[in-house]
């Protein structure tokens, strides 16, 4: 945010920037992406990069229409219904490697320009996740980060855990914790023990496994 934006919690402008670094490292690694890179499978079971891209594309629509609820009061779901969800994911083996591009790159635009003009009161607006949690509009940012930074990840292009922000990495970790109801931790590395947290892959030894997240 610029130094003419509202100013939020420490946490809530972590979490912007967070989701800037992981957006970029997307942008980066998709523009490397020739057709059969595309489609070629991501990290995640039954995805190829085209679904994977394609997910992170919607996904930015949908947090968008979250920051039209919190900007006018008017309630907008990220998601007309689970089929849209999955009809947007669906769509991206059917996309060419531009399209892919464009609209990862244009929908990041959208959601970035529409969180910087959000007022003081627009920010503490309450709105509605896909899973029906009702939260404030800071919130957006941080949804925003897990998905870029982890899914970054998951493209398969050599980004790893390591290469994110350490303290979404601390963050991500803590809330997994929480979430798993999990009690004492493997020691560090912190990149490790997030992937290994979010059902990626790791270099834990005799960790337990852990279905996926997110």
């Amino acid at each position: 945010m610029t130094a003419t934006q509202p100013q939020h919690t420490s946490t809530d402008v972590r979490a912007w920037a967070w989701a800037r670094t992981g957006t970029g490292l997307l942008l980066d690694a998709a523009a490397a992406l020739d057709e059969d890179a595309f489609r070629a499978p991501s990290t995640l079971p039954e995805w190829s990069r085209g679904h994977l891209v394609a997910h992170v594309a919607a996904n930015a629509d949908a947090l968008c229409n979250l920051v039209h609820w919190a900007a006018t009061g008017e309630k907008r779901p990220m998601y007309a219904s689970p089929e849209e969800r999955a009809a947007g994911i669906a769509k991206g083996p059917t996309l060419s490697a531009d399209e892919l591009r464009t609209w990862l790159t244009a929908s990041a635009e959208r959601l970035a320009e529409g969180l910087d003009r959000l007022t003081d009161e627009q920010w503490r607006r309450e709105v509605v996740t896909a899973q029906g949690r009702t939260v404030p509009a800071t919130q957006i940012p941080w949804m925003r980060a897990r998905e870029v930074c982890v899914h970054a990840v998951d493209l398969g292009t050599g980004i790893t855990f390591a290469d994110l922000p350490h303290g979404f990495l601390a963050a991500l970790t803590d809330e997994i914790r929480a979430k798993r109801g999990l009690g004492e931790l493997p020691e560090d590395p912190l990149p490790e023990v997030t992937a290994w947290l979010a059902g990626r892959p790791h270099a834990l030894a005799d960790a337990p496994e852990l279905g996926p997240w997110l």
